[in-house]
């Protein structure tokens, strides 16, 4: 045990609050120097115990990766920051600790302080895991601005001369981010263009804040492999910003927009930039649930055969058009040909070829305002401009729903925090 490379408590569901609690199951640890790798999710941590873990680990010189996910589950919200202060204070330290997994603990407001003092100073940081951390906008913002201080204080260790590599992964879904901090993380990418897989899934993000984060900040990021923003709200709003800005993206292999609300000329748009064959190196493409139409699906079809040399898995399904389109056809065998002439015997559906198409919507419903488009029956700019008024409406609605939610949510804490005060000092 003392000389291997992975040190792993994983899922072992121990509740683990003083440093007697957790001294047994550390010993090993603490005799190995070797250790690359620690894994202790799925474990609760009290202040105790994760300062007697600190200690341990601040001499570890060699540690690589950290994952702590799910390491605060039943704790108080008033146990977290100094928790958390001890375990991210020691691996501050650590000159090799380039992969950090924090996924599943409680960090808003209250809680986030420690981890944005990390952010903001560990250089050798490269791979960042923040998934479902409940942050909201507030935090997500302090959280933003961390990475572009980091993006600054790598870039004065590279004038001293010092081997400093580029953030290069950022995990950060089902964190509530919404449009209110997408100016700050428009903002860190911009400071951080080394980063090359972005996964921001399922942050209410809607059409303005899509639009601000592609075009101020991910346009930057020429060494882009994998953008994924599935479920969040794009409209044809975010689809123009994507469709003008996907051409820079010449290393991006997969792109996951499914769940976004496209719109039909969203497709459209996306289709028509990705046929200008400037994103050779795509493999997958993500595009379910997203009123997608025949038109769009054309395009998509011509794009795979002639400009995606590499394409070999499209996800359609829950979209408008039906299932016997030509263009259904024409894609599949351009995948189905990709697949036989690869060499390989690849099973896996998921790997290869269109997802099963069984929630296709009828395209009838739309096919009154798709006439209109094709005739140019209002201009461009009274499209744009009731997309504003929409998306405006959408925002103020978004506030006013989010001021109320919050004032409930400050109550209920409130009174959660009173009992819990009442059950301490009993």
């Amino acid at each position: 045990m003392s000389g291997t490379k992975v040190f792993s408590i994983e899922g072992k569901g121990l509740k683990l609050t003083t440093a007697e609690d957790i001294e047994p199951h550390i010993q090993d640890l603490r005799s190995n120097d070797s250790v690359e790798e620690i894994r202790f999710l799925g474990n609760t941590l009290g202040i105790g115990a994760s300062e007697a873990l600190a200690k341990v680990l601040e001499g570890k010189r060699n540690l690589q990766v950290a994952n702590l996910a799910d390491i605060f589950t039943s704790r108080l919200l008033s146990e977290i920051p100094p928790a958390l202060s001890h375990l991210l204070t020691a691996l501050l330290a650590l000159p090799n600790l380039h992969t950090v997994d924090l996924s599943d603990n409680a960090f808003g407001l209250n809680t986030v302080a420690p981890l944005v003092d990390f952010l903001s100073h560990h250089t050798p940081l490269r791979y960042l895991y923040l998934n479902n951390n409940g942050l909201g906008p507030a935090a997500g913002v302090l959280v933003a601005d961390a990475l572009t201080a980091l993006a600054e204080k790598k870039e004065a260790a590279r004038k001293e001369g010092k081997d400093v590599p580029d953030l290069e992964v950022v995990i950060c879904g089902r964190n509530r981010l919404e449009n209110g901090s997408m100016a700050a993380w428009a903002k860190a990418y911009a400071a951080n263009n080394g980063v090359k897989t972005i996964k921001m899934t399922q942050n209410g993000i809607r059409q303005e804040g899509i639009s601000h984060l592609i075009t101020e900040g991910l346009s930057q990021l020429s060494k882009l492999d994998t953008l994924d923003l599935q479920d969040n709200t794009f409209t044809a709003m975010g689809a123009n910003a994507l469709g003008k800005t996907i051409g820079t993206w010449t290393e991006l292999r997969e792109l996951g927009v499914g769940d976004c609300l496209l719109s039909g000329r969203g497709g459209v748009v996306l289709a028509t930039a990705l046929e200008k064959g400037k994103n050779k190196k795509v493999e997958i493409l993500r595009l379910q649930f997203n009123d997608i139409n025949a038109k769009g699906l054309e395009g998509l079809a011509s794009a795979a055969s002639t400009s995606l040399p590499a394409l070999r898995r499209v996800e359609l399904n829950g979209n408008k058009f039906s299932e016997e389109d030509a263009s259904i056809e024409k894609l599949r065998d351009v995948l189905d040909a990709r697949k036989e002439g690869s060499g390989e015997n690849e099973d896996d559906e998921e790997y290869w070829g269109l997802d099963e198409l069984d929630e296709l919507d009828d395209e009838d419903e739309d096919e009154e305002s798709d006439e209109e488009e094709e005739r140019g029956e209002g201009s461009d700019e009274e499209g744009v401009e009731v997309e504003e008024r929409a998306a405006r409406q959408i925002v103020e609605d978004t506030r006013a729903e989010e001021s109320n939610v919050a004032q409930e949510k400050d109550k209920k804490v409130d009174d959660l925090a009173d009992l819990m005060s009442k059950t301490e000092i009993k």
